[in-house]
């Protein structure tokens, strides 16, 4: 339980610091990400690109791991 409470927080973590890469890029948002339009502010918060890296990169130090 211990093990999967890191890796969840490494996951957590590393969202939160690749979403501003991600938004960077400009790619167009998935579903699950969060589109905000108000008069001429356009903000997207990549969460859906953001999980899936950290998922990567935290399966990939859970092997390197090993």
């Amino acid at each position: 339980m211990r093990h999967f409470l890191f890796l969840l927080g490494i996951m957590i973590i590393g969202a939160a610091a690749l979403a501003p890469a991600i938004a960077y890029l400009g790619l167009d948002p998935l579903p699950g990400d969060f589109v905000i339009n108000q008069g001429n502010m356009h903000l997207a918060v990549p969460v859906t690109y953001s999980l899936c890296a950290s998922l990567g990169l935290g399966l990939f130090y859970y092997f390197m791991k090993r």
